[in-house]
């Protein structure tokens, strides 16, 4: 399956084996209602859906996030 070009590669998910599928599609929606209410798009809007732009901007890594269970996970072991 790596050795075939991925058809559109705008719409895939990034194929990064520590990232969750279900974290990119998450962000992903939270960045595209962040658009719809207004706010700029860190890439060119070419007449773009939000939806489009946040999945782009997400797959590139334009979009900061936390992941609040790894650092729920990492706090208890920091206090010791």
């Amino acid at each position: 399956m790596a050795d075939r070009p991925r058809p559109n590669a705008t719409y895939s998910i990034p194929e990064d084996e520590s990232a969750s599928t279900y974290r990119f599609i998450i962000v992903a929606a939270k960045r595209a209602r962040q658009l719809q209410n207004g706010q700029r798009s860190v890439l060119p809007a070419a007449n773009r859906k939000p939806t489009t732009l946040a999945m782009e901007e997400t797959r590139r890594g334009l979009v900061p996030f936390t992941d609040l269970a790894r650092e729920q996970e990492q706090a208890p072991a920091e206090a010791e």
